[in-house]
This record gives C-alpha cells, structure tokens and sequence, in this order.
C-alpha cells in the first residue's frame, strides 16, 4: 500500500500532562479520514506533529514512507503538506488577498505575471475571484477560510491537515468549504466537532483518547 503518512507509537505530553501514548495510524495515498475527540485531547497537537512544527515526546512519523528524525528533515516536504490552522488570523502574510495567495509561489522564484494567472485561477475555482483586492482582515471568518485554503491549494500539497476547517462559520461558508474539499482528490486529515461536516466529506473517522486512536 502506497501511504502519505505513517505514525508509530506516538506520545506527547505538555507541561506534565499526557495528552495520547503510543498511537498509530497509516494514511493512504488520496485516503480523507477525519479525527474526533473531547477538547484537550490532542487532535491539533497531532496536526502540528504530522505537519512538522511540534515533536512528539516518542514514536515515529513517516512522510511518504521517509522517517522524519527531526523537525529540520520536514523542511524537504514544506510543499507537500498544506496545514490549516483553527485560527487562521495569524496564518496570512499579506494585507490583500491576491497578494496572501500568490506569496509562496513568488518565494520560489516564479515570474509575477505567471503567479497572478495561477491566482486568478485558484480564485476562480473556489468561487472567491471578486475578493482579490480586498483586505483580508476586512473579510468574514468564512471568506478568510476559504483565502486560506487557496493559499495552500495553490502550492499543490499532497497531503492536506484541517483543524476545524469550519469552527464559527455560517451554514453557507460551511456548504462551500464541504464542496471544495470534496472536489479535491489528496491525503486529507480532518479535525472537526461537527459531525454532519465529517459525514459528508469521509466515512473513516477515528476517536482520539489518551491511549489510543480507535476507528469508529
């Protein structure tokens, strides 16, 4: 089996307090699987564990069947994997919208004229084009999701991990983001509360607790 992501006996604690031990879990190539749990158990300290910006306190993570030993091994898969933050009020870098999602692309040295037709698309696709010149800090908690998630999309990651991709937003911003990431065929990790949200974008769902990841 062809896996994007392998997680073996993994543990964290934080201030003394562990929050999961020995967890495993295999994530195939374009598999979408969604994590549960209550509050406090570690479902976003296992986003940032997968996605390289926190270590665990034991265990393994694989990334395409590649041990990552340490924080600086991730820095060859920066591109393949599109982490979505519960907040995404620190995840932007430019003021305009246009300019957030074409920032990674410009970073690599592409022509600004090839990154704005690159933008244009991406924005187009997402049905969000006329928000292109506005201030991303003037917009709603649902249309800056959705920013957000196209500046991910554009960098084409291979593995995508959402927290609470929907937290706050109205019905409308949620049906939007469901038809967006049903549209798109990646490795996907989803942390959610909302039940109906999971159901309709995965039927595998697993339940984090303190000693184990157990699929529902």
């Amino acid at each position: 089996m062809s896996c994007s992501v392998n997680i073996k006996n993994l543990s964290y604690e934080i201030n003394g307090r562990v929050l999961f031990e020995n967890l495993n879990l295999d994530i195939s190539h374009k598999e979408k699987i969604a994590i549960v749990g209550s509050n406090g158990s570690g479902k976003s300290s296992l986003l940032k564990i997968i996605a390289g910006l926190i270590k665990p306190n034991k265990g393994k993570v694989f990334l395409f069947h590649e041990e990552m030993t340490s924080l600086k091994e991730y820095k060859k898969f920066r591109n393949e994997i599109g982490y979505l933050p519960q907040d995404v009020n620190d995840f932007f870098l430019c003021p305009t919208v246009i300019e957030d999602i074409m920032f990674n692309l410009r970073a690599k040295g592409l022509s600004k004229e090839e990154v704005y037709k690159k933008a244009c698309l991406m924005l187009e696709q997402l049905d969000i084009l006329p928000l292109q010149n506005r201030n991303i800090f003037d917009l709603s908690g649902g249309e800056q999701k959705i920013v957000a998630l196209a500046a991910i999309l554009i960098s084409e990651p291979k593995i995508l991990l959402l927290d609470e991709p929907t937290n706050a937003l109205d019905d409308e911003a949620q049906e939007k983001i469901i038809n967006i990431l049903n549209s798109i065929n990646k490795s996907m990790i989803i942390v959610s509360h909302h039940k109906s949200f999971i159901q309709s974008l995965t039927p595998t769902i697993y339940k984090l607790n303190q000693d184990n990841l157990k699929r529902l």
